[in-house]
């Protein structure tokens, strides 16, 4: 019997379902007769709203009840942020295609209209991540900072309403939501770094589902994949979930018709002293035309970049934050 129908299962979030939204219509351009659904599922991280993620602690808080409508074959595949996707994907299961990158940028929306250093001594900015937190007070120690959380939509409004002087957002989550005319200013990824995985949509699906994966397949952006895999190499290696303030960022860049440079810069702080960042940076050329392998090499970038990390005080910050959350 041939499938003509899949489900997407997908959170709930405005912005959710924007990307599950905009998976659907490419498979509709490519598979005019597919008949596509969107199946909404409430995540944990959905259903705690007043407390900061890095104190719910549990990595995967925004995947774990898709992931089991997935294995359970109640949906035929799930379209994540890749920034929420654990290191460790279910048995059965894989990231079978990840999209091309949007801007994978911060940005500052403050309201009047202010730029960063231009806000006031003492400014209340609000940002749900302890990766901003800390670059945030790292660029500036006066500025108050609060736990914000909710969708995009509620931390704006929150914003308007006059709790907080400023927040900091994912500009690709306000791009796509078409609100980037309300950016004062987007930090570029020097100053600010990016989190792992921050701009890409990842479609996860069953391992044993040849006909999904090969659906999905046109999806697939070679090159975002290439940096996000890199990111993500660092990740496990220093394996962290929302406790750990950590940030990782990787880019190509032509820079000749034979050849690209592979850029890959990462950081960790204590959340504990403002002071305390230890950053890290590689690069690498590689050759043109780009072969598989590469992913080895890359994945090997960003497990060295961990291991210089841990080595500089990585490892210290990371029992300490361990050893207070137990």
């Amino acid at each position: 019997m041939k499938r003509n129908k899949i489900v997407i299962g997908s959170r709930g979030s405005k912005l959710a379902l924007w990307q599950a939204n905009w998976v659907k219509e490419r498979l509709k351009t490519i598979y005019p007769e597919l008949i596509i659904e969107i199946e909404k599922i409430k995540t944990t991280g959905d259903k705690i709203l007043d407390a900061p993620l890095a104190k719910i602690g549990g990595k995967g808080l925004f995947v774990k009840e898709i992931e089991e409508a997935l294995l359970s074959g109640k949906v035929d595949l799930a379209v994540h942020s890749m920034k929420d996707v654990p290191t460790e994907i279910p048995e059965g299961l894989h990231i079978s295609a990840i999209c091309e990158r949007e801007d994978p940028k911060d940005a500052l929306i403050s309201k009047e209209g202010k730029s960063f250093r231009e806000l006031p001594l003492g400014a209340v900015v609000g940002t749900s991540s302890l990766r901003r937190t800390i670059q945030i007070k790292a660029l500036r120690k006066d500025l108050l900072i609060k736990p914000l959380r909710g969708n995009v939509d509620t931390r704006i409004r929150k914003l308007r309403e006059g709790e907080f002087d400023a927040i900091v957002l994912a500009l690709a989550g306000l791009k796509r939501m078409g609100l980037n005319d309300s950016v004062t200013e987007v930090f570029s990824e020097e100053v600010m770094i990016p989190a792992i995985g921050q701009g890409a949509i990842g479609i996860e699906t069953r391992v044993d589902d040849d006909y999904v994966n090969k659906l999905i397949k046109p999806l697939h952006h070679f090159e975002t994949a290439l940096c996000v895999s890199a990111e993500r190499a660092f990740l496990s290696k220093m394996g962290g979930g929302c406790q750990v303030p950590l940030a990782c960022h990787a880019s190509m860049e032509r820079y000749s018709s034979s050849n690209f440079v592979f850029k890959i810069a990462a950081l960790i702080g204590d959340p504990e002293s403002v002071d305390l960042l230890i950053k890290s940076e590689r690069e690498e050329f590689f050759d043109y035309p780009v072969e598989n392998w590469i992913f080895q090499q890359v994945e090997e970038m960003g497990l060295q970049l961990a291991e210089e990390l841990l080595k500089k005080g990585g490892k210290d910050i990371l029992k300490k934050i361990y050893q207070s959350h137990h």
